[in-house]
Parts: C-alpha cells; structure tokens; sequence
C-alpha cells in the first residue's frame, strides 16, 4: 500500500515541477537572446470571490509558452474596495516614468493605464468589477506608484409607494 502513495506522490510531484523547469527554459531563451531585458516575472494569486467561490489570475510580464514580444512590462496592479468610504482604489506600480509620461483611460469598466520613459515602458488593461462613477477619477503618482481612485455608484433602491388595502 505504501508503494502506491509513494508512486503516486511521485508522480504528482513530477507534474508539478514541470511546470517549473519549463519557466526556467524560457527564461534561459531570454537570456541567450540578448534583446530582451528583465526583470521577468510570472505567477498566480488567489482570492475569494463575494460568492464564497475561488478566483485565480495570472500576473506577470511573461506567459508559460508564449514570449514576449515586445520590451512593454505589465505593472503590478492591486484593486481595493473600501465600502464603508464608498470607493474603489487601484493602485499600480511604475517605477522609472514620470507623472507626465502616465496615460489613464477609463471605458467600460476597464481601466487602461500605459507610461513611457526612455528603456521603461508599461501597459496594462485592468477591468474593474464593481460599478464605478467613471467621472470621479482622481489619480495621483509618487515614488513610483500610482493611485487611482473612484467613487462606487450606489445601488438605486425601487421607487414607489406601497399602498395598502383598507
């Protein structure tokens, strides 16, 4: 019996860091290119959703499989939901711009951040989940990072009256 959980376990084991060693033959192809520079970064987070399900996203300037195309690096970017202010702030990381070199978009529930400064070059399309005022974007950059804030529309409760019957 201990041979099969060893076995199995193995295998497992096996799966698992082949995913790994396949990242590290893709960074090895970066680095004998020589026209790309790093740093390169890949990974998953997890998180609970309202509904109490699972979410997993991947982040990072390199996909498994896929190389990068272009010297464009994916700021990290971080959403928070604060309720009890009734805003919703996203918060990216862009070290080496400057605040006039920073391109905010927002459409659709979808924010789309990109800068510009000599070698450092970022893009990002992040949607947003809840419902947001776009008109009350405020944005602010410092020391690197850049803080977008939005106000969250209310829920509008049904109108009307309720009569009742005499």
């Amino acid at each position: 019996m201990t041979m099969f959980f060893d076995s199995e376990f193995d295998r497992i084991f096996k799966r698992m860091s082949n995913s790994f060693f396949d990242i590290d033959d893709i960074f090895e192809e970066f680095k004998g290119n020589g026209s790309t520079s790093g740093p390169f970064y890949y990974g998953y987070t997890m998180t609970v959703g309202p509904d109490g399900k699972p979410v997993v996203k991947e982040y990072g300037n390199v996909k498994p499989g896929l190389l990068p195309t272009s010297d464009t690096r994916e700021p990290v970017v971080d959403t928070i939901v604060d309720e009890k202010e009734k805003v919703v702030k996203l918060i990216a990381e862009m070290p080496g711009v400057e605040k006039t070199d920073v391109k905010i978009v927002v459409e659709n529930k979808t924010v789309d951040l990109s800068a510009e400064h000599g070698q450092k070059k970022y893009h990002v399309k992040v949607p947003v989940q809840q419902k947001i005022d776009e008109n009350s974007a405020k944005a602010s950059y410092k020391n690197g990072v850049l803080e977008i804030l939005f106000k969250l529309i209310e829920e509008e409760k049904p109108k009307g009256k309720t009569v009742e019957v005499e």
